[in-house]
């Protein structure tokens, strides 16, 4: 028996989705709903998958199949949300040359830049450090070390 490939139709990324709250209501209906996709199978799907992350942004990328169908795969949390969990603050500065709103080491860096490695495209961890480092300095985080 031959299995057939299903036709992708279209890919759907959604950034700003809490792990475990995810509902039919804006943004994910409409966006979901103009593609034909069952809109309650995809958020009771990505509800189990994400129960143990609530309350973290937890960005998707949803593949549309032909038939209607889909998959999606789950990210790890934007760079710039783990930057503000880090030094504990809600948003970044308005002016990040001028007015700096915290302090990280090279080392929570790191962390971050380990983390996000498989949703990055890059290949090395340098490079990873260096755009986890470059997103600090435009949010106006200051970085020791």
């Amino acid at each position: 028996m031959v299995e057939t490939k299903k036709k992708v139709i279209k890919k759907i990324k959604i950034q700003k989705i809490n792990g475990g709250k995810a509902s039919p209501a804006p943004p994910i209906g409409p966006i979901l709903g103009s593609s034909g996709v069952n809109i309650m199978e995809f958020c009771k799907q990505y509800n189990s998958i994400t129960k143990n992350n609530i309350g973290e942004i937890c960005p998707v990328v949803i593949t549309v199949y032909e038939d209607k169908s889909f998959s999606f795969m789950i990210k790890k949390p934007p760079v710039s949300i783990q930057l503000l969990n880090m030094i504990k603050k809600e948003k970044g500065s308005k002016e990040s040359n001028r007015y700096k709103i915290g302090k990280i080491t090279l080392d929570e860096i790191i962390v971050i830049a380990k983390n996000k490695m498989e949703d990055f495209n890059c290949i090395s961890i340098k490079s990873a450090i260096s755009m986890v480092s470059g997103t600090a300095r435009s949010m106006g985080i200051e970085i020791d070390g």
